[in-house]
């Protein structure tokens, strides 16, 4: 009698303590659910998201920058003279459109999710994509169809985006030089190619409202920087190899910063003088090198995901420097090179509009390839 009068309240205690543990999590597992899906985009969105406000906003560039040679010239780009004025002024309201709504997200996932985006400012890729967003307004700035360049609100706007460059420039390029973790040669990768695109798109819309000292410091900046990252990049080690796959979109940026640059300095110097040239044929030679090896993409293009736009941007700079070049040398090969690579672009453009239309909801859904 006196064993079984021990063994029952053992047995009661241990059935309460159960039940209790389990309604205590009944109590709390719901709440844990519902807390991050009150706004379940903003747990998906980040940064790098802007990659697509970057293409539209590059892609209206290229149409407003053959919109104005078209004027003047009659070589074989005269045939973009077709496409309808409406075509570009629609693209480029598109274009403020999407940058305008992804920018509103992005503020509201600052204030209700901060730890997300302290976590992405720390990540060594995600840190580079924070760029983005200010390139993509200087992008939108630049090709917008009725601000001049010299008036005062494009020029505060201009300073103001370009300022909050540099800001994540002494960020960025300060902890390469302080941080032992962070030093370039263990976080080097091909995404870090964005910072040096931000300086030079500055360098290049601050030079077109007239402040061409200060083009000329951040056109140095981007450039220096440019340098060592190829070196670094170009000479990696095995052990420090480990790009993501889902991510090799991202080395069309080594073409993307010397296409960049060699628009830049044309704005700075006023004409496509040797250092652009040297800057556009480098920039094709790294084209052509990526070109030749698709099957180092084939990985890459299994599942969308927001990195395929990274295709549209390098793409639509080249054609850009493509037009500069050809309306200084003014020759057939230039004019059909010219016209090769536009075409290129905008193809790639347009499939990438009509791949992310018919599979939004597998973009959204996807896992995050740059944060995971």
């Amino acid at each position: 009698m006196m064993g079984e009068a021990e063994i029952k309240p053992s047995i009661q205690v241990v059935v309460s303590a159960s039940m209790n543990n389990t309604s205590a999590n009944n109590h709390t597992h719901p709440t844990d659910i519902t807390k991050p899906s009150q706004l379940p985009i903003l747990t998906k969105l980040h940064a790098g998201y802007f990659f697509i406000c970057l293409s539209f906003g590059a892609q209206a560039l290229l149409w407003k920058s053959l919109s104005q040679h078209n004027k003047d010239s009659q070589t074989l780009w005269h045939g973009f003279n077709v496409l309808p004025s409406i075509a570009f002024l629609l693209l480029w309201c598109l274009s403020v459109l999407i940058a305008t709504t992804l920018s509103f997200l992005y503020m509201l996932k600052c204030i209700l999710q901060f730890d997300m985006v302290k976590r992405e400012f720390s990540h060594h890729i995600g840190v580079n994509c924070m760029y983005i967003p200010w390139i993509s307004w200087l992008l939108m700035l630049q090709s917008a169809p009725v601000i001049v360049p010299r008036t005062c609100y494009y020029q505060v706007l201009c300073l103001a985006f370009s300022f909050v460059i540099l800001l994540l420039d002494v960020k960025l390029y300060g902890q390469w030089f302080t941080t032992e973790k962070r030093f370039l040669s263990v976080v080097a990768n091909p995404v870090s190619q964005v910072s040096v695109i931000g300086n030079l798109v500055a360098a290049q819309v601050i030079a077109e409202i007239g402040w061409k000292e200060s083009a000329v410091s951040m056109f140095s900046l981007g450039l220096a920087h440019y340098l060592i990252l190829f070196v670094t990049l170009y000479q990696r080690l095995t052990s420090s190899n480990q790009f993501p796959t889902v991510l090799r979109p991202a080395y069309f940026l080594f073409f993307a910063a010397p296409s960049v640059a060699s628009v830049s300095w044309k704005s700075i110097s006023g004409a496509f003088v040797t250092p652009s040239k040297m800057l556009f044929f480098l920039s094709l030679f790294l084209f052509m090198s990526q070109a030749c090896r698709p099957a180092l993409f084939k990985k890459s293009l299994k599942r969308l995901n927001v990195t395929w736009w990274v295709y549209s941007f390098p793409l639509t700079f080249l054609g850009l420097a493509c037009v500069e070049y050809a309306q200084e040398v003014k020759g057939s090969m230039a004019s059909g090179l010219m016209l090769v690579i536009c075409v290129v672009s905008v193809l790639v453009f347009i499939v990438l509009m009509v791949v992310t239309l018919l599979k939004i909801e597998r973009l959204l859904h996807a896992n995050d390839p740059i944060m995971s």
